[in-house]
């Protein structure tokens, strides 16, 4: 490997186009080739950063000398078949979320990288977020106590999406971000969904999650809202944290109010809580770009051999719960557990049995995952 890592970037939509440029602006990286089955947006990428090599061709792109690493902003739906590939051409892996949209592929995946001594990460991009390290430094820390619940908005009108509904699209986001700050995952989840809009797939989606030691949280998703929302709260017993990603000047406040259980011999009369009353603080929160930080992170994990952050395990913990959340929309929100990931179950049944996926809700997306529709929808 030269002293320069050498990218490919599989896919070149509005994700696609953004990797391009963060990997040229990085010095330990060059991007080599970008591949597009859309002539309109290798037009593009060439008109912006007119070095490097355009293709529409993935087996031509992974041929590209000096490629070590690729960068996969595909549609979701053909995720495990790129990874795959570009794994047994022997490159390392940064794969847009999610990591795939099936639990079995995404072990599939992990076994194969590791056999090949790869690396390979999912670009939860959130956890390269400044304030969401915020979030949970002060998590970490018991800034607001004991954590009680979380809840998260995440609504806008569109993008739609031709590859996923906007759960699988949006809610990725969330699920990475709470099992961050809880250091734990779901034990069970129910949601349900609609598709408002008349689409074949959900625009919209409630999406409720049970995490260990009795901590809740809520994630509400929609392509359908007029009002454009980015928001993840935690409150806890000594006050609430709250993320709003469109307030640039605040992005992280901290709420120091918070209700806890009295003392024991408080009387029926008297009050059975003791409440916190305290200032409302916006700690410094260091501007970054998320993108750039997450994509620095995975050089410096190909570079030393270190597992990323955002590995393909956690990967893997986002699409149990994704499945799972499929199941439940299936059944009008019953809950669905999450046992210990050898399958998923509703409650009260024996069955171990893994979410049949004839039955799933990507069947007719998982048809597409040939190569000759790798890009068919458009990239992310």
């Amino acid at each position: 490997m030269s002293d320069q890592i050498g990218v490919a970037v599989l896919g070149c939509g509005y994700w696609g186009i953004n990797y391009v440029r963060v990997f040229n602006e990085l010095p330990q990286a060059c991007v080599r080739v970008v591949c597009d089955q859309r002539p309109e947006r290798l037009r593009e990428a060439g008109r912006r950063f007119p070095a490097g090599l355009l293709t529409a061709e993935i087996d031509e792109a992974l041929r590209t000398d000096g490629v070590d690493a690729a960068v996969i902003c595909t549609p979701a739906t053909v995720h495990y078949d790129t990874i795959r590939r570009c794994l047994e051409a022997g490159k390392h892996v940064l794969v847009e979320k999610p990591m795939t949209t099936r639990q079995d592929h995404a072990e599939a995946v992990i076994d194969l990288a590791a056999s090949r001594g790869l690396t390979l990460m999912v670009g939860h991009t959130f956890l390269y977020n400044a304030s969401v390290r915020t979030l949970k430094a002060c998590v970490e820390a018991r800034r607001v106590g004991r954590v009680y619940y979380l809840y998260s908005r995440r609504t806008n009108l569109g993008p739609i999406r031709q590859d996923v509904n906007a759960l699988w699209d949006l809610a990725p986001h969330d699920v990475s971000i709470f099992n961050h700050l809880l250091g734990d995952t779901p034990a069970w989840v129910s949601a349900v969904g609609s598709r408002i809009l008349g689409n074949c797939r959900e625009d919209v989606g409630f999406i409720s999650l049970g995490y260990p030691e009795g901590v809740v949280a809520h994630i509400h998703v929609s392509w359908a809202d007029p009002n454009k929302t980015r928001e993840v709260v935690v409150v806890g017993s000594d006050g609430r944290l709250v993320f709003d990603d469109l307030n640039e000047m605040e992005p992280v406040r901290i709420f120091e109010k918070g209700a806890t259980p009295a003392a024991e011999g408080a009387t029926y009369g008297e009050n059975r809580l003791s409440v916190r009353s305290g200032a409302i603080v916006s700690p410094n929160v260091k501007a970054s770009e998320p993108l750039k930080n997450q994509c620095s992170h995975f050089l410096e994990c190909v570079v030393r051999g270190r597992p990323p952050l955002t590995s393909g395990r956690s990967g893997l913990e986002v699409v149990r719960v994704m499945e799972a959340i499929d199941r439940s929309v299936e059944h009008n929100g019953m809950p669905v557990e999450l046992g210990n990931g050898d399958g998923i179950t509703f409650p009260g049944c024996h069955s171990e049995e893994p979410f049949d996926k004839a039955q799933g809700r990507l069947r007719d997306e998982e048809s597409l995952s040939g190569t000759s529709r790798l890009f068919a929808f458009g990239s992310e």
